[in-house]
C-alpha cells in the first residue's frame, strides 16, 4: 500500500500516478532528441584531422563529369551529416544514375548553405533591453534591512523538537536554513546544499523541480536532536556534520547564459566561507559554473572532476557555446581543469563516437565505461577509480554526478536515459568511499526530472546519493579515511561456533 503523504505530491506523481501512456511517448521523444542533438555533434567530431577518401571504381564513372567542387565534397567530411560514413553513402548511389547522384549532391550543398550563419538574416545574439530598470531584479537579493533583525547563523524552521519528515517546512534533510555567508561563518557549516532549478541547457523542462522534488522526499534528515546513524558504518552525517539548506540560486527564466555567472558567483561565495556547496540541479549545464566557481577558490589545475554519467559531455559543435552536453569541454577549453584531472564513469550508449575516445585519450582524461565493467567487473573499475582518484589525483576533488549514469530501472526520471546503467547497489558505496577517502571541495547532483517519474523512485534514490556523499563526508571528519569501510557492528552477528 502506498502511503497516502506520498500520494499528496504532486511533483512525484501528479498526472502522472497509474498511466505509463506518458513514459512510452516521453521514450520516443527521447530518442528523437539524442538523433537530433547528438548525431551532427558526433560525425562534426569525427572530422578532426579529416583526409579525403579515395571514390570507389563504380562511384567514379557515375560522377567523372562533375565539377571537382562537387568531387571534393563527396570526398569530404561534410557528408557526415546525411550518411554517417562514406560506405552508406556509396550503398545509397548503387543504384541511382548520374544524374541523381548529382541532383543529391546538390541538395546536400544546398543545405549546408541554409543551416549556416547567415549575417544579413541571423542574429548572432539576442539583444536584451539594457535600458530596463529591473534588467537584474531576478538576481537582486533582499536587503536586510527589510527583515527584522538577527544575529547570523542558521535558522532552524521547524516549530516542534522532534519534528518528522512529514511535518513542517521542508528543507533538504529537514536541516536548519542558512541565507548568507555570515550565516555560514557563524554556524561553521561544513556541507550548504542549495537548489539550482535551472534546465534550460537541455531539450526537456523539469529538471528545474529537482530541488523542490528532493527537499519535499528528504526522508533520511534529521526527526530532531539525535539521527540515527548510516547502518553500513554507524556514522551519521547530521551528528558529526553542520548542514544547511542555503535555499535556491536565482536563475533567469529565460537566459541559461545570463544564469551561469550568478550560478558561478553563488558557488564561489559558499567555498570561500570554508564550507562544502552541494549543488541539487537542474540540468547538467550548471557543471561548468558549478565547477568553475570552486575553481576560483582552489586554482585552476588544482581541482579534479570525477564525473558519473551515460554520456561523456564533452560536445564541441552546435550553435550554443553551453548545454547540458558540453560543460565538461567548455572547463577543458578555458584550461579550468586538465584533461588528466577528469574521470568519467559509467559511460554507454551512442555518444561519443570514435573521435571522442581519442580526444580523451589524447588529452589524458580517464574513463571508464560501462563496456569496462561489463568485461572487468563492478569491483575492478570501482577500485581502479579509487586509485586514480586518490593516488594519482590532485588534492581537491568535485564531483558531479548525473543521475542517467544509474540504469533507468532505479532513476526512471531523468531527461536522457539510458539502458544497461549502474545499480544503486554499485553507485552508494563508491560515492561514500570517495567523500570518505578523499577531500571533497564540492558535489553536485543534476538531471533528476521528478516530472516524468510516475512514482517515487528518481527523488528517494537521488536522496539516498545525496546522503552517501554526507556520510562519507562525516566519516572523514570524524578520523575514518578508509574507502571500503564498513562498521563490525552491522556486518557480522557475531555467533558463529
Amino acid at each position: 500500500m502506498i502511503d497516502p503523504y506520498i500520494k499528496t505530491r504532486p511533483l512525484l506523481y501528479g498526472q502522472f500516478m497509474g498511466n505509463i501512456k506518458p513514459l512510452l511517448v516521453r521514450y520516443l521523444i527521447v530518442q528523437c532528441y539524442l538523433l537530433l542533438s547528438f548525431s551532427l555533434p558526433l560525425y562534426a567530431e569525427d572530422r578532426d584531422a579529416f583526409k579525403l577518401v579515395d571514390l570507389p571504381t563504380a562511384i567514379i564513372d557515375k560522377v567523372k563529369e562533375f565539377d571537382q567542387e562537387k568531387i571534393d565534397y563527396l570526398r569530404g567530411d561534410s557528408i557526415f551529416s546525411y550518411a554517417g560514413s562514406h560506405e552508406i553513402l556509396w550503398r545509397r548511389f548503387k543504384n541511382k544514375s548520374s544524374q541523381e547522384i548529382e541532383a543529391y549532391v546538390d541538395a546536400m550543398i544546398r543545405v549546408d548553405d541554409l543551416m549556416k550563419f547567415d549575417a544579413d538574416k541571423d542574429m548572432a545574439s539576442i539583444p536584451l533591453n539594457t535600458d530596463y530598470p529591473g534588467f537584474n531584479a531576478w538576481k537582486t537579493r533582499r536587503p536586510a534591512e527589510f527583515d527584522t533583525p538577527r544575529e547570523a547563523g542558521p535558522i532552524n524552521v521547524n516549530r516542534y523538537l522532534h519534528a518528522g519528515a512529514k511535518q513542517g517546512i521542508p528543507t533538504f534533510f529537514n536541516q536548519p536554513v542558512a541565507l548568507t555567508p555570515e550565516d555560514l561563518l557563524a554556524g561553521d557549516i561544513d556541507v550548504a546544499i542549495i537548489g539550482t532549478g535551472l534546465d534550460m541547457g537541455t531539450g526537456f523542462r523539469g529538471a528545474a523541480y529537482g530541488p523542490k522534488a528532493l527537499r519535499a522526499g528528504s526522508i533520511y534528515g534529521g526527526a530532531g536532536m539525535t539521527n540515527n546513524p548510516h547502518m553500513h558504518t554507524m556514522v551519521s552525517p547530521f551528528n558529526e556534520l553542520n548542514i544547511v539548506d542555503y535555499g535556491d540560486v536565482a536563475v533567469d527564466g529565460l537566459s541559461l547564459e545570463r544564469s551561469v555567472g550568478h550560478i558561478r558567483e553563488i558557488v564561489r561565495e559558499i567555498a570561500t566561507a570554508g564550507t562544502i556547496p552541494m549543488i541539487v540541479g537542474g540540468d547538467h549545464s550548471l557543471m561548468y559554473p558549478d565547477v568553475a566557481g570552486i575553481v576560483d577558490v582552489y586554482g585552476a589545475g588544482n581541482v579534479g572532476v570525477i564525473h558519473f554519467d551515460a554520456h561523456y559531455d564533452a560536445g564541441q559543435t552546435g550553435a550554443y557555446l553551453l548545454s547540458h552536453g558540453q560543460p565538461v569541454r567548455r572547463l577543458f577549453n578555458e584550461q579550468l581543469v586538465p584533461g588528466k584531472n577528469f574521470i568519467q564513469v559509467g559511460l554507454r550508449g551512442s555518444w561519443p563516437g570514435e573521435s571522442g575516445f581519442r580526444w580523451m585519450q589524447k588529452e589524458g582524461l580517464r574513463y571508464h565505461t560501462m563496456a569496462e565493467i561489463e568485461q572487468k567487473g563492478w569491483q575492478s573499475v570501482m577500485e581502479r577509480v579509487f586509485s586514480e582518484a586518490l593516488e594519482n589525483g590532485p588534492e581537491y576533488i568535485f564531483i558531479s554526478f548525473d543521475v542517467d549514469v544509474l540504469d533507468p530501472a532505479y532513476m526512471p526520471g531523468t531527461g536522457t536515459p539510458e539502458p544497461g546503467g549502474l545499480t544503486t547497489r554499485e553507485v552508494f558505496p563508491v560515492i561514500r568511499g570517495l567523500c570518505t577517502a578523499k577531500e571533497i571541495v564540492g558535489f553536485e547532483l543534476v538531471e533528476l526530472n521528478p516530472l516524468v517519474d510516475p512514482g517515487y523512485t528518481s527523488a528517494q534514490n537521488a536522496n539516498r546519493i545525496l546522503a552517501e556523499c554526507l556520510t562519507g563526508i562525516a566519516m572523514r571528519k570524524s578520523g575514518i579515511t578508509d574507502p571500503y569501510y564498513l562498521s563490525p557492528l552491522t556486518t557480522e552477528h557475531g555467533h558463529d561456533e
